[in-house]
């Protein structure tokens, strides 16, 4: 009987001819035409062969059975139980393990058994979800790399708040054209967070300024990001800003200052409570009761209610139309008009709304002169009095 002979000859053959020698009987148990006494034999000898002293051989049996579904069941759990590098072919390829078994391995097992398992083909959502809760970070990014993963939204909300911060992550994600809008929001957050961390700790920046150029940065970001957002994906946005704290008066003047009216009415709609059509028609309206009852229902700051008005009436006046660029940054015509009906209130309750005014005419006044120099090096501006030209 083959099999006798071959267990007799297993005594005494040294490792690496012992895994030859498996991988050979591995394919004989899969492909050949044996005896059913034969079949059982062959069987039997490779569940002893997962107590050989040497991984070669228990690597060999794994990289040979791993694929196949006519694989005995139990020599397969066996394998994916081993070591890591015995276990990996059968993480990542045997059709035998079961969602609930690869969850219990992410669960249980370290990183490299985390990554082989991230790397299966069509890898289920919930494996995809346990991963994304206690793997490791390179089995995450393994993950999102992984075309044929189901992952769930819930699931990359989770990678984002674990890794976020780790640039091949995040630049993985920011690739991906079906990132929800808070999730891309999210990640400036982090890439925000790092860089203040990493000028405070080389003594670039005090930790209380490099956080203020963060903070502002992201609402730049932020204001950027709503822009170019589709319709349906900004009141999502609004709802994250607001559970996370961000949806403030500052960045909501800064999109009113933008003309971006999309991201400032569903901001007012949220915080307020009332439908979007009314909320669009109470901002629309010529009167300033309505937009005042809106803004304090809204919950917004008393003494920031000038700048607001005075930024809607110059909307009402189509005042944004007279300015060149999109809805993503700051317009300076509107930020100085508004800027001057602040100076006129009493300097101790306007003084905060003063300082950030100034920052956002700061601001604009070097975008507008940044995009009028390499237009004119362009070419396609023809002089700075008909840019300036009201």
């Amino acid at each position: 009987m083959i099999v006798r002979q071959f267990l007799q000859w297993l005594r005494t053959a040294p490792a690496g001819e012992r895994a030859d020698a498996t991988s050979a009987l591995a394919r004989a148990y899969l492909y050949s035409d044996m005896s059913n006494e034969d079949h059982v034999a062959c069987e039997g000898a490779m569940i002893m062969l997962l107590d050989d002293s040497s991984p070669l051989v228990r690597l060999a049996l794994a990289e040979t059975l791993a694929s196949s579904e006519l694989a005995p069941p139990a020599i397969i759990h066996a394998l994916s139980a081993d070591q890591h590098e015995i276990a990996g072919p059968v993480l990542r390829r045997s059709p035998l393990l079961l969602d609930a078994d690869l969850v219990e391995h992410v669960a249980t097992g370290g990183p490299a058994v985390q990554a082989a398992i991230a790397c299966r083909a069509q890898l289920p959502r919930s494996v995809a979800a346990a991963i994304a809760e206690v793997g490791s970070a390179e089995a995450c990014l393994i993950l999102l790399e992984n075309p044929d993963a189901d992952i769930a939204t819930l699931s990359v909300g989770r990678i984002v708040h674990r890794f976020g911060h780790l640039a091949a992550i995040r630049e993985t994600l920011l690739e991906w054209e079906e990132l929800p809008a808070a999730m891309r929001q999210a990640l400036v957050i982090k890439l925000s967070e790092t860089l203040a961390g990493f000028v405070v700790a080389r003594d670039w920046l005090g930790a209380d300024r490099a956080q203020r150029v963060a903070r502002e940065a992201c609402e730049r970001a932020t204001v950027t990001l709503a822009a170019e957002t589709p319709f349906h994906e900004v009141r999502p946005l609004i709802r994250h800003l607001r559970e996370t704290g961000q949806l403030n008066a500052g960045l909501m003047l800064r999109a009113l200052l933008s003309g971006n009216l999309t991201m400032f009415e569903e901001a007012m709609a949220d915080l307020s409570g009332l439908p979007h059509s009314r909320v669009v028609g109470l901002i629309h309206d010529k009167g300033s009761s309505g937009f005042r009852a809106l803004y304090e229902k809204a919950g917004l700051p008393a003494t920031a209610f000038p700048a607001f008005g005075e930024a809607v009436t110059a909307l009402q006046e189509d005042y944004v139309s007279l300015e060149p660029g999109g809805a993503a940054r700051l317009r300076r015509r509107m930020v100085e008009r508004v800027l001057t009906r602040c100076e006129t209130m009493e300097q101790a309750e306007s003084e905060p709304l003063l300082m950030l005014l100034r920052r956002f005419a700061t601001e604009a006044a070097r975008e507008e002169a940044r995009v009028f120099c390499e237009e004119l090096v362009d070419g396609i501006v023809p002089s700075l009095d008909d840019r300036l030209v009201a």
